[in-house]
């Protein structure tokens, strides 16, 4: 009964969202005002530190909302920025000059094209660029569709300069080379599966001996350099890196076999540029120690009363970075003109975003410090050793109904590193497993799906998309929660 009612406000939200489709920042008022009453009532009968339980808790909302988006504000800066100059059309163009072979384009747009996009800017931008693209090549609209969902999954948990994981850091303190370590080696285990898929779709035919090779090839030049930023540097570089090295040597490899003509190294460079920069920063701000130390030392913080607290270190931290690497990038290239007018569309994104955040933000520490969370992790311990197979699956419920990898971090990850600690098992194999479900999610997210439909003009069919990926999505959660499973089993 106890854990029936901690469910309640998490219930409301999903409902809310799925079924009402209210927006994120309605859905999560309607849930905060559930958990509260909950916390005090049910949860906190003599409510006698209640003033200072909801201050606290509302102190930590507004504290990780505002570092949040101090990183999704430059990331939709940065597309802005990118969208206005022309660079992202001429990236696309030099992609698709490459190879008129279909898996071939369809490996460049929809995975090494999309796992950079989500890198770089994230929240919905591969699948909106990447299936009008794809449609133009030729590709029938819900297939475009489908192609440009699967292609970029395997990069969602490091979208937007890593924002995802990072949301999960912020509220747990879990090491960030601990946690995007395991979140990049379970995308790395399950993504072939999921770029097979691509280049299957792609294609009338079954898969040829060549298109085996190719695919291995393109997951080896992502993955491999993914995988070693997330364990090196932490999780701002793993999509955005590990996409643009990939890119770089799968393309020389392409050129080199094939003997098509590179594009233009010049004028790409320079719509690289902020891009490059940006990887810059970040390496030498993880991998200098003085530099580290130096940056990470300047910190604000913050307390109130002895259980609440933040901090914010401005200079070491990744939002700052990609300011400064744009800004490094658009000076370098002559095109600091069109600084201005893309940040003042990126503020113009903010609030909804904003708006969103702190609701579910709110209903998050809300229900940790009323007791709710933890009502929700013993309940889920009753389910023993098989958790870890199943885990994944919140993640994929959370981004199914929010459209958002992050909400679905936010909403469930400290339920999850609950459950661990019920269960004696890692936080950091758990919280994994929550950030690699809710990635997985966004192959079967109706505001994906529908956001990338109206890009090629289907309407009226977003569910035949559904039916392509939602086996794929599954197949993904179910592999990768079989992997936490035999970890945790011989841990």
């Amino acid at each position: 009964m106890t854990a029936l009612a901690a469910a309640l406000p998490l219930a409301l939200v999903l409902g809310a969202m799925g079924a009402l489709h209210w927006s994120a920042a309605r859905a999560g008022v309607l849930g905060l005002g559930a958990a509260l009453i909950l916390a005090l009532t049910l949860f906190a009968p003599l409510p006698s530190g209640a003033p200072e339980t909801l201050a606290g808790a509302g102190a930590e909302a507004l504290h990780s909302t505002a570092t949040i988006l101090w990183i999704v504000l430059p990331a939709l800066m940065l597309y802005e920025f990118q969208s206005r100059t022309g660079a992202l059309d001429r990236i696309r163009d030099a992609l698709t000059g490459l190879t008129a072979d279909r898996r071939l384009q369809a490996i460049l747009i929809a995975w090494f094209f999309g796992l950079f996009m989500e890198g770089a800017a994230g929240f919905g931008t591969p699948v909106a660029l990447a299936a009008p693209l794809l449609a133009g090549l030729g590709y029938p609209p819900v297939r475009a569709v489908t192609l440009a969902l699967t292609g970029h999954a395997a990069g969602v948990s490091f979208g937007a300069v890593g924002t995802p994981t990072l949301a999960q850091i912020d509220l747990t303190g879990l090491s960030p080379t601990a946690l995007a370590g395991s979140a990049a080696l379970l995308h790395a285990a399950v993504s072939p599966l999921l770029l097979l898929v691509t280049v299957r779709l792609a294609g009338d035919g079954p898969l040829s001996r060549g298109d085996y090779g190719w695919a291995a090839l393109a997951w080896a030049c992502f993955a491999l350099p993914s995988v070693a930023l997330a364990g090196l540097a932490g999780p701002e570089l793993p999509s955005l890196g590990g996409a643009l090295i990939g890119l770089a040597v799968f393309a020389a490899l392409l050129v080199r076999r094939t003997g098509a003509a590179p594009p233009p190294l010049a004028p790409l460079a320079r719509d690289l540029a902020p891009y490059g920069a940006i990887l810059a920063l970040v390496l030498a701000t993880r991998l200098v120690p003085p530099l580290q130390e130096g940056l990470s030392g300047l910190s604000l913080g913050w307390t109130l009363g002895e259980r609440f607290s933040g901090a914010f270190a401005p200079l070491y931290h990744p939002g700052t970075l990609l300011f400064a690497g744009l800004a490094l990038g658009a000076v370098a290239t002559g095109r600091r003109a069109a600084l201005a007018p893309a940040l003042a569309a990126a503020l113009a994104r903010l609030v909804p975003v904003a708006l969103a955040l702190l609701a579910m933000l709110a209903l998050s520490r809300v229900m940790v410090h009323g007791g709710l969370i933890d009502a929700l992790a013993e309940a889920a311990a009753a389910t023993g050793a098989l958790w870890p197979l199943l885990a994944p699956l919140i993640g994929v419920l959370g981004t199914f109904v929010t459209g958002s990898a992050t909400a679905s971090n936010i909403l469930f990850t400290e339920f999850q590193t609950g459950v661990a600690a019920s269960l004696s098992l890692s936080p950091v194999a758990m919280a994994a497993a929550q950030g690699f479900g809710s990635a997985i999610g966004n192959v079967v997210a109706p505001h994906n799906i529908i956001a990338g439909s109206a890009t090629v003009g289907l309407v009226g069919k977003e569910g035949e998309v559904l039916a392509k990926t939602l086996a794929l999505c599954a197949a993904a959660a179910l592999a990768g929660g079989a992997l936490i499973l035999a970890v945790t089993a011989f841990a």
